[in-house]
């Protein structure tokens, strides 16, 4: 692993990722509808941790937190059926939803999540992401509201993504 790092290319520094969620954070507290709705924020795990521990305290309105844990990899590099860890706690139902997750590349894991979040009848749901994957074409497309920064197709860890479950706490963006 420590090879790996060492051999690894950085794409976005500490403070390139930094100043990107500080401008996800203005523009969701500059959102006409969500702050005012006392949204539930859901933190998708275990990539989303990192953004939304650094995301929390940037935004200035009442919120309730949560989080879930879904997951189509399972310690794999290719995704497979969606497999549910924790569902969150809180009640969904007539609340606007806001999910932080850390990586958007083709959007299945996602969009399964959106869609539980429909099913539990919340009234709106935002997502913010960390890093999105430039992509020809995704199997999901799915509007994400927020997004920090953008990236080519690399194999990335850093910033709560991982590398074979380790480098999730990187202080930047890194590319295989």
């Amino acid at each position: 692993m420590d090879q790996a790092r060492q051999n690894a290319r950085c794409i976005y520094t500490r403070d390139e990722v930094n100043n990107a969620i500080q401008q996800m954070a203005d523009e969701i507290n500059q959102h006409p509808t969500l702050p005012a709705s006392q949204p539930v924020v859901i933190c998708v795990m275990n990539g989303g941790l990192v953004l939304t521990g650094q995301i929390l305290p940037l935004l200035n309105f009442p919120l309730q937190l949560d989080y879930l844990h879904a997951t189509r990899y399972q310690g794999a590099q290719e995704g497979g059926e969606l497999h549910w860890i924790n569902k969150p706690q809180t009640s969904l139902k007539g609340r606007a939803v806001l999910l932080l997750d850390d990586i958007m590349e083709q959007g299945i894991t996602l969009a399964r999540v959106i869609d539980y979040c429909k099913e539990q009848e919340a009234s709106a749901v935002y997502c913010g992401i960390l890093l999105k994957k430039k992509l020809q074409q995704r199997q999901c497309e799915i509007e994400i509201d927020f997004t920090g920064l953008e990236i080519d197709d690399y194999y990335v860890f850093g910033f709560g993504m991982d590398l074979d479950h380790y480098w999730r706490n990187a202080d930047g963006i890194y590319a295989i």
